[in-house]
């Protein structure tokens, strides 16, 4: 397994040894003792995620205010623009935001710790995304990041896509100065 931290230093891509031959693939797409070596602290899932998505559905940028969320994302089918936007209080990185691509032919991970705001963009027709997440989902707590926050200036590959397809909760995303900051 091969770990690059990304500009925000708690931020990982993963990438795990894949074993190739006449019959096909084989990885390890989740070890418990890697991980936590990796992270550098114990992480305890509690829940998996599993989303389908058309191309040019952009989702996020998702927080909770209420039990934040770890998360390990992996794409198992076609390809995604994932990205982790830093809301920790007392970060040196606040406000920064990290991109990373993701796909079923790549095997990349991206581990984001508790206190980030979390989105996609598929780029593939159609883009399969799990991700197991270190908290439950508390819907009272949910909050939106505007996507597009010229404060935060989220670089999204768009072109060839128009103009993104959101939820209506996603078009409602928060300004940044008015989004809450985590920690």
């Amino acid at each position: 397994m091969k770990v690059t931290p990304t500009r925000i230093p708690e931020v990982l891509i993963i990438e795990p040894t894949v074993f190739v031959d006449a019959r096909g693939a084989f990885f390890e797409s989740w070890n418990q003792a890697r991980l936590d070596q990796a992270v550098g602290q114990p992480v305890r899932f509690v829940q998996d995620n599993h989303s389908v998505s058309a191309q040019g559905v952009l989702r996020g940028l998702h927080l909770q205010v209420v039990q934040p969320q770890g998360k390990l994302v992996r794409v198992v089918r076609g390809r995604v623009f994932d990205v982790a936007v830093d809301l920790r209080r007392d970060s040196p990185h606040l406000g920064r935001w990290v991109g990373v691509e993701l796909s079923a032919q790549n095997h990349r991970q991206l581990w984001i710790p508790p206190g980030f705001a979390h989105g996609f963009l598929v780029l593939s027709e159609e883009a399969e995304c799990l991700y197991k997440t270190t908290d439950y989902y508390a819907p009272q707590g949910e909050r939106t990041l505007a996507w597009n926050d010229p404060t935060v200036g989220i670089d999204w590959p768009l072109q060839g896509l128009g103009d993104p397809r959101l939820s209506p909760k996603d078009e409602q995303g928060l300004a940044w100065d008015d989004c809450p900051r985590l920690g």
